[in-house]
């Protein structure tokens, strides 16, 4: 056989193993969305709840041929445990990072992890500050506004107080107050509690600050600080706002230790809507809570990590600055807790 035809016989030997493989050739499987989820302390009541949120949204994009996998890690608020699990979730292959930073001011390190595999990040509920989310360009943030929680917070105080002219029990024409803080410096926590204050003040509601307590988003540690208040003021507290929930449910707690009646408690509200939260409004225990749409949340961190993986669907993102999803709270009181079960 002439070189020529060797040539031209392996030439067709090829093309038919082409076209053989290309008949065989399955279609093309979805990409699959491997989540790894970051979260400083599952033990706080909202967090565990907003995670139940995140799981059925992504099991919901299997009904749209997207396959998931979430893989869940809880730091127990160590920055430096967190670290160590996203290193172990990028080994894993996790092709997004959703991450609620146990200290946010420091992400740097899981920042330089993420950009070495170019695996992008959404932080979130604990706000990264705005110098930190410069330090690349596939960093976005889900939450909400903090300064709304803190204003409604002070709106549901205001209407109370003005509905009610017994929670100034000692008729002096001011209302005595404490507050449940969470985190020293924690930005949220700082901004929540300074609009509910200021709202009750422009309002026209005089106030007289009797405490400030911190208690790290902790039922059981801002029971333990009202006990020490109630020791300290007895019936004197007429108001307590507290930075989420489950601390006004401790506060409630403290009260329920001392078997005090009805009369001589002061009101409360919260802010997060978590389950414990509306049961407690829709028993009046709670005379009020800030709504946190976990759900809302949850949606919008499925829909963004599909299309960061998927390379479509970016469009139909909600950002604020490109970066930024910022959902909306929602006042909650007995005439319309019903709404939010």
């Amino acid at each position: 056989m002439s070189r020529k035809k060797k040539w031209m016989a392996g030439f067709l030997l090829l093309v038919s193993i082409q076209l053989l493989v290309s008949c065989g050739k399955q279609p093309d499987t979805p990409d699959t969305v491997s989540l790894g989820v970051a979260c400083y302390n599952q033990s706080d009541a909202f967090l565990s709840e907003w995670i139940d949120c995140l799981k059925k949204e992504m099991d919901g994009l299997k009904n749209e041929g997207i396959m998931t996998t979430v893989l869940i890690r809880d730091a127990a608020g160590s920055q430096r445990t967190q670290n160590d699990q996203v290193k172990e979730m990028l080994a894993a292959g996790c092709n997004v990072l959703c991450v609620n930073l146990a200290d946010r001011t420091d992400p740097s390190e899981i920042i330089d992890l993420a950009r070495e595999q170019d695996v992008p990040i959404i932080f979130f509920n604990r706000e990264p500050v705005a110098e930190d989310m410069l330090q690349w360009d596939k960093l976005y943030y889900v939450g909400a506004d903090a300064k709304q929680s803190g204003v409604m917070q002070g709106e549901l105080a205001v209407a109370a107080i003005e509905d009610n002219s017994r929670i100034d029990r000692n008729k002096d024409g001011k209302i005595q107050y404490v507050v449940l803080e969470g985190e020293p410096g924690h930005q949220d926590a700082i901004i929540r509690t300074e609009n509910a204050v200021e709202t009750l003040k422009n309002s026209g509601i005089e106030l007289e600050k009797l405490s400030f307590q911190i208690a790290n988003w902790n039922r059981a540690q801002a029971k333990n600080r009202m006990q020490q208040l109630i020791s300290q003021y007895q019936n004197e507290i007429e108001l307590v706002l507290a930075n989420n929930d489950d601390m006004a449910l401790g506060a409630l707690d403290a009260y329920e230790t001392f078997n005090h009646t009805e009369s001589a408690l002061p009101v409360f509200f919260g802010i997060d809507g978590t389950k414990a939260g509306l049961l407690a409004v829709t028993e009046g225990r709670l005379s009020g809570t800030v709504y946190h749409d976990k759900e809302g949340q949850a949606e919008v961190i499925a829909k963004l990590s599909a299309a960061l993986v998927l390379g479509e669907g970016m469009d139909e993102i909600p950002f604020e600055n490109e970066r930024y999803i910022y959902l909306p709270y929602q006042k909650v009181t007995l005439e319309n807790v019903t709404d939010f079960d």
